[in-house]
């Protein structure tokens, strides 16, 4: 029986959170688990999304909808399956990342929740909570930290 079945890792796009998908790329590639690779995103006013279509022009589809959190969940189930993980699934779903996350371990009945260490060794992060931190302590599965900065 292998050590996990599921496991979530959140992305943001960045290049230290796409370290954390490939960590857990490798862990689910192991495991013969299913990869879950969430993105959690908040919509852009109408304001917002005009100011953008209007400076991106031709480009303006990276800034409708949820479009930018599918492009970022497209790049890590590329670097996911570089890596060697084949059974992959994504989320993007609109809320902050550490409650997006949560639902998600919860819903797909995960067992290892992968985050990167970002923001938690900050001064904010100590202050008001880091999404590391706050899955750590509320996710209910084990959580792996990987070091990326």
């Amino acid at each position: 029986m292998s050590a996990y079945t599921t496991v979530v890792v959140g992305t943001d796009g960045s290049p230290t959170s796409y370290v954390a998908v490939e960590r857990a790329a490798a862990v689910a590639r192991d495991s013969d688990a299913e990869l879950v690779l969430v993105s959690a995103y908040t919509p852009a006013s109408r304001e917002e999304t005009l100011e953008a279509e209007d400076a991106l022009g031709a480009e303006a589809y990276q800034v409708r909808g949820w479009t930018p959190a599918e492009e970022v969940l497209r790049t890590a189930e590329d670097k996911a399956a570089a890596v060697g993980a084949t059974k992959i699934s994504k989320v993007a779903e609109d809320g902050a990342p550490a409650d997006v996350l949560r639902k998600a371990v919860q819903e797909r009945n995960a067992d290892l929740l992968v985050v990167g260490n970002k923001g938690l060794n900050t001064l904010s992060g100590r202050i008001l909570g880091s999404v590391p931190s706050d899955v750590a302590r509320r996710s209910g599965v084990d959580v792996l930290i990987v070091h990326t900065t």
